[in-house]
């Protein structure tokens, strides 16, 4: 059984868990924008996708979990988030090992292991902005501002100039933050609002016009691009 909650900790963040299967289980994994923390008889780090991943868990293996928003791996990892960018990889590899030592002990014995990741997440957060005078303001002001524009389809060079930067300052900044630019964030937030809307019964056509696509056929091809496979195989 798969669950998802918030966190005040850590906004925008989702706690995930999931109980383990009975025999092998393979999932298909859509880009959203988000970099994970996961525990799963250790830790891992599931950089932002670009595009679908195909993940297999052998029988028997349990999952705890907090999803970041897009633009907060960066700060909670501590490299660009274009270093993690399709990339599964254990924590012990970004942190050192005394840090991860440490935390796994923690998790092995905690009742609830998603409120020990969002805690962790919040201190990473907090040292990363204290880090440097304005840095960490300056970075989630750019962060919030090129995530409500990639939302609404914004042209790239609309939210350059909103930003008070130019579109390579935007795309390098944003490589950093997101781990790609901000049209192709655009393209991965576009696609999970067009999907919650057809698993909502919403028809697909009605669902490619209010999500921002130019036909159905539009999102047919973004569909296939992004998630690998045709929209009647993800229903």
């Amino acid at each position: 059984m798969y669950r998802e909650r918030t966190t005040p900790l850590v906004p925008g963040a989702v706690l995930w868990s999931r109980a383990p299967e009975p025999a092998t289980a393979e999932q298909r994994v859509l880009p959203d924008g988000c970099t994970d923390l996961i525990w799963c008889d250790g830790l891992l780090v599931a950089g932002p996708d670009s595009r679908a991943h195909l993940a297999t868990t052998p029988p028997g293996v349990a999952f705890d979990a907090i999803r970041l928003p897009p633009g907060a791996g960066a700060a909670v990892f501590g490299l660009p988030a274009a270093e993690l960018r399709d990339q599964r990889l254990p924590l012990a590899s970004l942190w050192d090992g005394a840090t991860v030592r440490s935390l796994t002990d923690r998790l092995a014995d905690a009742p609830d292991r998603g409120a020990v990741l969002a805690a962790v997440a919040r201190a990473r957060l907090d040292a990363a902005a204290g880090s440097a005078p304005g840095a960490g303001e300056d970075a989630d002001s750019l962060r919030r501002l090129v995530l409500a524009h990639a939302r609404r389809g914004t042209p790239v060079a609309e939210t350059a100039r909103a930003a008070g930067i130019s579109e390579r300052q935007l795309h390098r900044r944003c490589l950093a933050l997101f781990g790609y630019g901000a049209k192709h964030l655009a393209r991965v937030l576009r696609l999970q609002r067009a999907l919650d809307l057809v698993a909502a019964g919403v028809p697909t056509a009605e669902a490619a016009a209010r999500s921002g696509y130019a036909d159905q056929p539009h999102l047919a091809r973004e569909v296939r691009q992004l998630a690998g496979v045709p929209l009647s195989r993800l229903r």
